[in-house]
């Protein structure tokens, strides 16, 4: 656990960046920091590795006040990430990731196979040990960040802004590849974003900060969207909060569905028409996999890949009521698809019968076991 007691910084021309926070850090879960700019996010992260002082309180690591600890040890304790990664541009991959291990005394065997098994952890194949910085992407400097955090088995991780500095998709795609990589390692992780929604999606608690580093709230991602504790949360975390709930209310896999008429690829425009009345039918794989929409009636010949209308998303049937209801407005039909653990088709909902689950279920203590 990392727990701020009191931890105030001021600095000689009277700022106050960070005032008495008191705040408690989960083990082994991921704590958001999140607010307008000059609240005090990174500030706050920076004093818990000493790269800034605090002015007064205290700052501990599973009880034991950091003030007392020499600096170089406090911080070969913590991985830290940063923006941009900050990688060393004249060392190669794996001698980047193997810093750590070198500084606390591995022989170059040693770290240079920790490097390479991360290398892995990270979702980077092996031929990415031997380039430079220079040669790879945003997106995958940052994994190499990450997996250089990770080199000396840190206990506590501290994240300053990690993904900003990529494209969004990229950006989507590491957000999913560190909640995976999260489950499996289970570090205390402090990680500070000004994108209220990248708190929701990474944090198990975000913290919201207001300018001169109050706290403001501390809750779940599920209290902060439905139980915001003023007017300034309330408007920091934004619009569309009763939709943005959904996404950690879950379903428990016995929401009623329709059944579905179904078509594959390869079948003739006939035996389409002839499978249902409606104005669109499901395509799906010989495994049962849902592909995509056609409307028969414009079908000539055999139903092929270009036939299909793609905008319906899918839903699973243990996913979230925010990804059911998406399902069911984003079909061409509005019958929105719901599969299995498999990924394989069991059934449809309506928009109707989707927020008649929603409406039945009690989103306060629905839980946030969905990202």
């Amino acid at each position: 656990m990392i727990k701020f007691d009191k931890v105030s910084k001021a600095y000689p021309d009277g700022t106050v960046a960070v005032d008495k926070l008191d705040l408690e850090c989960p083990t082994g879960k991921i704590t958001a920091l999140v607010g307008p700019s000059g609240c005090g996010k990174t500030t706050s992260l920076r004093m818990i590795n000493r790269l800034i002082e605090p002015t007064s309180g205290t700052i501990s690591l599973d009880g034991e006040s950091t003030s007392g600890m020499d600096p170089a040890l406090l911080r070969r304790r913590i991985g830290y990430v940063i923006q941009h990664a900050g990688l060393f541009p004249h060392r190669t991959i794996v001698d980047n990731i193997a810093t750590m291990p070198r500084l606390l005394g591995k022989s170059k065997k040693e770290s240079r196979s920790r490097a390479m098994e991360l290398l892995e952890t990270v979702g980077l194949a092996a031929n990415f040990a031997d380039r430079y910085p220079w040669q790879l992407s945003g997106g995958q400097q940052q994994r190499v960040g990450v997996a250089r955090a990770l080199a000396a088995d840190p206990s506590f991780m501290l994240m300053d802004e990690p993904f900003s500095a990529v494209d969004p998709v990229v950006r989507g795609q590491l957000q999913d590849e560190f909640l995976r990589l999260q489950q499996e390692i289970g570090k205390t992780i402090i990680i500070v974003t000004h994108d209220i929604d990248e708190a929701l999606k990474l944090g198990d608690q975000v913290v919201v900060l207001r300018t001169g580093g109050i706290l403001a709230q501390a809750a779940t991602p599920l209290e902060l969207l439905t139980q915001p504790a003023d007017e300034f949360v309330a408007d920091f975390v934004g619009r569309d909060r009763g939709y943005r709930s959904l996404g950690f209310a879950t379903l428990d896999g016995s929401l009623p569905t329709a059944p579905e008429p179904i078509a594959h690829l390869g079948d003739t425009a006939e035996s389409a028409r002839g499978a249902t009345s409606d104005t669109w039918l499901l395509v799906v794989d010989s495994g049962g996999k849902p592909l995509g929409w056609v409307e028969p009636a414009r079908l000539t010949g055999i139903i092929r890949p270009d036939d299909l209308n793609l905008s319906g998303t899918v839903a699973n049937s243990n996913g979230t009521m925010r990804a059911l209801l998406d399902a069911a407005l984003s079909a061409p039909s509005k019958r929105g698809v719901v599969v299995d653990d498999h990924g394989e088709l069991i059934g449809t909902v309506t928009a109707h019968a989707a927020v008649d689950a929603i409406e039945a279920a009690d989103l306060v203590s629905a839980g946030v076991g969905a990202r």
